[in-house]
């Protein structure tokens, strides 16, 4: 087991030359509120939290509609199937704008979202080892066939809404196109300028267990990905002429992007949410 006995007061005291110690790092303003009802004519952002450090807007940090879920994932760096609570955090959704001291470091938002939180929604946690059935992503024989990202990587990650043009993805962004078969549907996920979290995110969601990024490649690309996905038997099609049924994602992985998946069996840290207050602390 790696010791870090040796590391945190080292950390300790970097914090404390830098005028803060790690466990009172704070947005220097925070506004947390419930979000209002969803229109039923839709027209609402339920993507990520914008602005922040690597961003156009470092100084701010905007988020509408952020389940209390997402907080958590953003908050400790984890992904949803690592979080277990009560049934409403994965329903319950937030408008939050926060304003980050001046030099704000990405690693440190990290923190600050923790202590958001613990001051606003009295959240306590815990951590648990947890083994999981899981899928690792890999690199097939014949190597990856990403494209890597060109220019300013940064921007990958700024939250700003994707632009799309006749099917094509012009900006940064994680867009998945979906199209009835005859028996599910096909998706065309078109990623620019993205990690490959997002990749083994949709993956996850489509397999129904983790997916580990085990190849090597930490940094964002450019790639689409064609596949489908089965629906449930006896379905019938909604629209008159559907598509044919694409690759499973498994085969469309390899062929398309050069990676394979490979079942295993991994121990997974796990957030354990013991107690969450719905209702914000007022402003």
């Amino acid at each position: 087991m790696r010791r870090f006995d040796s590391i945190i007061p080292i950390v300790f005291l970097i914090a404390l030359a830098h005028g803060q110690a790690a466990d009172t790092a704070a947005f220097e303003v925070a506004s947390v509120k419930p979000s209002p009802p969803i229109p039923a004519s839709g027209g609402v952002y339920f993507g990520p939290a914008r602005g922040g450090p690597g961003t156009p807007d470092p100084g701010q940090i905007t988020w509408t509609y952020a389940r209390f879920v997402d907080l958590l994932t953003t908050a400790y760096d984890m992904q949803p199937y690592q979080i277990n609570g009560p049934a409403w955090i994965s329903n319950e959704r937030y408008d939050i704008r926060v304003k980050l001291p001046p030099g704000t470091a990405k690693d440190q938002v990290r923190l600050m979202w923790q202590n958001l939180l613990a001051e606003r929604f009295a959240l306590v946690s815990h951590h648990v080892q947890k083994e999981f059935q899981v899928e690792e992503l890999i690199l097939a024989k014949s190597g990856h066939k990403l494209k890597a990202t060109e220019g300013d990587p940064d921007y990958a990650l700024s939250g700003q809404p994707p632009k799309l043009k006749d099917g094509v993805l012009l900006t940064p962004g994680f867009v998945n196109r979906i199209t009835p078969t005859t028996d599910g549907v096909n998706i065309r996920a078109m990623a620019r300028a993205q990690p490959l979290s997002k990749l083994t995110g949709l993956i996850t969601n489509i397999v129904g267990h983790p997916v580990l990024n085990k190849t090597g490649l930490d940094g964002t690309y450019d790639f689409t990905l064609d596949f489908g996905v089965p629906g449930p038997p006896g379905q019938a099609s909604p629209v008159e002429h559907p598509a044919e049924p694409g690759a499973d994602i498994a085969t469309a992985v390899e062929q398309q992007l050069g990676l394979r998946l490979v079942s295993a069996k991994a121990d997974i840290d796990t957030l354990i949410v013991d107690k969450a207050d719905k209702t914000p602390a007022a402003n």
